[in-house]
């Protein structure tokens, strides 16, 4: 049984990743730095695994916000099967393709070289530029892409190479994928909801990697903080989901692109003057 702290720690960490997962402002970024100042007393191997795992807690949160737009069958209408529905499935399953391979491939690697400060402060600086230049340049004055229904296939692909580059820390899944649906025609609210939808099988599949590299064997210390951990995110998720879909009705994405950039300055000042 994890002592009083450390269950601060977990809902600490599980508040973390159930706002900026789906903000775009990069959730594993966060939590890495969390670990900076906060650190579960649990081996390397469970922390690493715990990282990823959580965020099934926020996945859990898209499914229910969206479960009628995601639930491809239907009772009240003449055919059971709702079609768009099954079609929007397909396409998040192609968008899936880049990030699945690279990820199964070189997961490994990609944890070795970009795990790190560093890799974060030049992400975060980075897509911060880059959601301040799409905001800047007006793309969504020309936007072409204003339903889910008019995403197609070439366009889910595409989108899904962006959430390749998301596999290094720092740069946010949501934040990557957003800025390559607006770049590509859609509109701010399409791409935020594509994105949500993007998660599902993504971190599922992240999720079970880590499991299995892990294994199923689980302490009761350890069965707790995941369990607090993802209720924390699942809690924190609906609130940080309603929040940004909102937000986005009225105003840009300038904002995220200025707080990553002077969230990258201001790790990048400790990391190199301070620690």
């Amino acid at each position: 049984m994890p002592d009083f702290m450390e269950l601060l720690k977990v809902i600490l960490i599980g508040i973390v990743e159930g706002i900026t997962e789906w903000l775009p402002v990069s959730s594993t970024g966060h939590i890495i730095l969390l670990d900076e100042v906060i650190q579960l007393k649990a081996s390397a191997e469970f922390k690493e695994m715990f990282d990823v795992v959580i965020q099934l807690g926020a996945i859990l949160a898209v499914v229910v916000l969206y479960f009628k737009k995601l639930w491809p069958f239907s009772t009240k209408e003449k055919y059971w099967i709702k079609e768009d529905t099954f079609q929007l499935w397909f396409r998040i399953l192609v968008a899936c393709i880049p990030a699945g391979v690279i990820g199964i491939l070189f997961d490994d690697k990609i944890n070795e070289l970009f795990y790190n400060p560093q890799t974060i402060c030049i992400t975060l600086i980075l897509y911060g530029v880059l959601f301040l230049f799409v905001e800047h340049n007006g793309f969504e004055e020309h936007t072409k892409i204003k339903k889910l229904s008019q995403i197609t296939y070439p366009f889910a692909f595409l989108v899904g190479v962006f959430q390749v580059l998301a596999l290094i820390p720092g740069t946010s899944r949501s934040g990557a994928t957003i800025i390559g649906a607006m770049l590509f025609g859609a509109s701010r609210y399409v791409a935020a909801e594509f994105t949500f939808f993007l998660a599902i099988p993504v971190m599922f599949g992240a999720s079970l990697i880590k499991l299995l590299k892990f294994g199923f064997h689980f302490s009761q210390t350890e069965i707790i903080i995941l369990s607090v951990g993802m209720i924390t995110a699942f809690v924190v998720s609906i609130a940080a989901i309603k929040f940004l879909m909102g937000y986005i009705k009225k105003h840009n994405f300038k904002i995220f692109g200025w707080y990553r950039i002077i969230l990258g300055v201001l790790v990048g000042a400790y990391f190199l003057f301070i620690k």
